[in-house]
């Protein structure tokens, strides 16, 4: 190194001593500095202490967290036993579904939660379920630990649905007591509306217990307004079931209704208008205590429904009970396919001859038609007309016998005349003889109306019943099940209604139109009143069929005007009076018999009862 780097390196030494003397923090400068790093020192020191005593307390509070839960789970271990993680959990839902049905069980008490029918729609379009939600309660009580438990309200556990051999569903629930099982096993098969229950024990005889060796089975739902109509589908739903062996009955469909049945039985059902759930008990029901509470018709619920049924179970044994549990429409067929439960009494056909010739007859006729025709109106237009074409010979001589007494009617008259009418008994016994020697039945016209008459009670009774008819359309009618409204009314009418149906309209309509025209050929000087009642029925059944189905209503006035038709027809072509008149001269000039028939006999011994009560009044 020269002489000039070593003279450099003196001088920026001497320019950094200067520097630094020159620049030189004072005293009071040092001591501020100072006391600023001990503040830091200080701040940072009091921050590890509080991490310090947080975490302390974190410690200490966590071990006191930890005491207290096994305080609470030794207390809810003392309180609910082998059931203390049973009581709690996280309700989850298992799908069992065919091509018929979906249904949802919950994990919570293993009880089906809902159940959908596929090819049915509520009204409005929303998916059928015959119940839906927390409101449907299924399970049974017992004791464990000195305490009752309701497996409605236990959580079980479930691994999911299972298929099997490709034909049926199955899932499994289980809530297990130490090494004992409590297990529901559901299953639904292909093409099938019935879902298989099974309730099994597994080593549960000393852990539970029930009373007198049964379980009380409770069964608690709201049955759901289904239909347009609220109030119709009130009339036609209830609580049904059937005795061990013996006939199917109806708890009753108004009000609250409450029955307690110590019988045996084979199932109990929730019935709606067209759709059924039933409770099929293979080993029967001990008894049963049976509740139903109506609801306003404009409400969302039809009925709520309170079921408890008994079933034999003994946990000692590992018992199993067997059920099934039905979600199906009230289809004649469908219902007769459940051989042996005979559920087609669900079906509200009649009692007596109404129900037989709805079996026999309407029904019958209405399948075959159905696989003909595609359209329901019009498949209701021929069965009236085949009806009407059966009953035609009654109907025929009806008239016939209608035209003879209107041809007798001025020779009546002269009776009438002849005879004061305070002596009804002679102008009777002359009537009669009338009567006879010219071959006429005064009640020749009214026998072949009566036999009519059971064909008419039966179809008022098929088609508020006939699921058929859901959903089907016909001309302005969007559903032949319910109602056709025309206008809806702001305001509603007593005994009418809010709306205005079409078809009942007409039906009315041309019903007074054919009482006017029987009226005028048909003399009622007999009968003051009857003219007046007459045209009374009509109006009449305008109020009462306001709110039932477009089928029936449409039913009855295609009923009427074939009945209109027939009759223009008879008297046109095959009613003659006055060869028929001719026809009663000739009769009465022939000898006859006089001896009186039985009925001519009771006939004239009322008329002399009533004749001796007058007699006896007078005096």
């Amino acid at each position: 190194m020269d002489k000039k780097s070593y003279t450099g390196l003196i001088i920026i030494f001497l320019i950094l001593i200067g520097f630094y003397w020159l620049n030189k923090p004072s005293e009071d400068e040092v001591k501020r500095w100072q006391a600023y790093h001990d503040s830091l020192a200080r701040v940072e020191a009091l921050r590890q202490d509080s991490i310090r005593q947080a975490e302390a307390l974190r410690l200490q509070s966590q071990i006191a967290e930890n005491e207290n839960d096994s305080a609470a789970v030794a207390a809810k271990n003392s309180k609910y036993g082998l059931l203390a993680d049973a009581v709690e959990g996280n309700e989850e839902f298992v799908t069992l579904e065919n091509n018929l049905v979906s249904v949802k069980i919950s994990t919570k008490g293993a009880r089906v939660y809902s159940a959908e029918l596929k090819d049915y729609k509520a009204f409005g379009d929303k998916p059928l379920r015959l119940f839906d939600g927390d409101k449907n309660e299924f399970g049974f009580e017992f004791t464990h630990n000195n305490r009752t438990f309701y497996t409605n309200e236990l959580f079980f556990r479930s691994q999911g649905s299972e298929i099997v051999d490709d034909t049926i569903t199955t899932a499994s629930f289980t809530v297990s007591l130490d090494d004992g099982n409590l297990i529901y096993k559901y299953s639904l098969p292909r093409d099938s509306y019935a879902l298989d229950l099974t309730i099994e024990s597994q080593n549960l005889g000393e852990k539970v217990s029930v009373n007198g060796a049964a379980l009380d089975l409770k069964w608690i739902t709201d049955m759901p307004a289904l239909e347009k109509s609220h109030k119709s589908e009130g009339i036609w739903s209830s609580i049904y079931y059937k005795y061990d062996g013996g006939d199917v009955e109806e708890l009753g469909t108004t009000d609250s209704q409450h029955e307690t049945v110590n019988m045996s039985l084979d199932w109990v059902a929730l019935k709606d208008q067209y759709f059924s759930t039933v409770l099929v008990a293979k080993n029967g029901f001990a008894g049963a205590e049976l509740r139903s509470k109506a609801f306003e018709p404009n409400d969302t619920i039809i009925k709520h429904a309170d079921i408890s049924v008994g079933v034999k179970f003994d946990f000692y044994d590992d018992d199993r009970a067997d059920f099934q549990m039905l979600f199906i429409p009230n289809y004649f067929y469908t219902l007769e396919s459940f051989e042996g439960l005979e559920l087609t009494e669900l079906l509200p056909l009649g009692w007596g001859i109404f129900g037989w010739i709805n079996e026999y007859v309407i029904i019958p006729v209405f399948k075959f038609l159905e696989g003909a025709f595609d359209n329901y109106g019009i498949i209701i237009l021929l069965l009236t007309i085949l009806i009407k074409l059966v009953l035609f010979p009654f109907v025929f001589t009806s008239f016939k016998s209608q035209a003879k007494m209107r041809v007798l009617k001025p020779q009546i008259d002269e009776i009438n005349a002849k005879i004061p009418a305070d002596k009804p008994m002679e102008r009777q016994q002359a009537t009669m003889n009338l009567y006879k020697r010219a071959g006429v039945s005064p009640m020749g016209g009214c026998l072949p109306l009566l036999i009519q008459m059971p064909i008419l009670f039966a179809a008022f009774r098929f088609f508020p019943a006939a699921v058929e008819l859901r959903g089907k359309s016909f001309l302005w009618a969007d559903d032949l099940s319910t109602y056709d409204s025309i206008l809806d009314l702001p305001f509603s009418i007593p005994f009418y209604g809010d709306h205005v149906s079409l078809f009942c309209l007409l039906m009315c309509v041309l019903n007074l139109v054919y009482t006017r025209f029987n009226m005028q050929s048909q003399s009622t000087a007999q009968m003051p009143g009857m003219s007046a009642m007459m045209y009374i029925m009509p109006v009449m059944l305008l109020f009462f069929f306001n709110d039932y189905p477009a089928g029936l209503c449409y039913y009855y006035f295609i009923s009427t005007l074939i009945t209109v038709l027939q009759t223009l027809l008879i008297k046109a072509f095959f009613i003659d009076e006055q060869a028929i008149l001719a026809k009663i001269e000739a009769n009465k000039k022939r000898p006859h018999d006089p001896k009186k028939s039985k009925w001519a006999q009771r006939y004239e011994e009322l008329m002399r009862q009533q004749m001796r009560q007058q007699q006896q009044k007078r005096k």
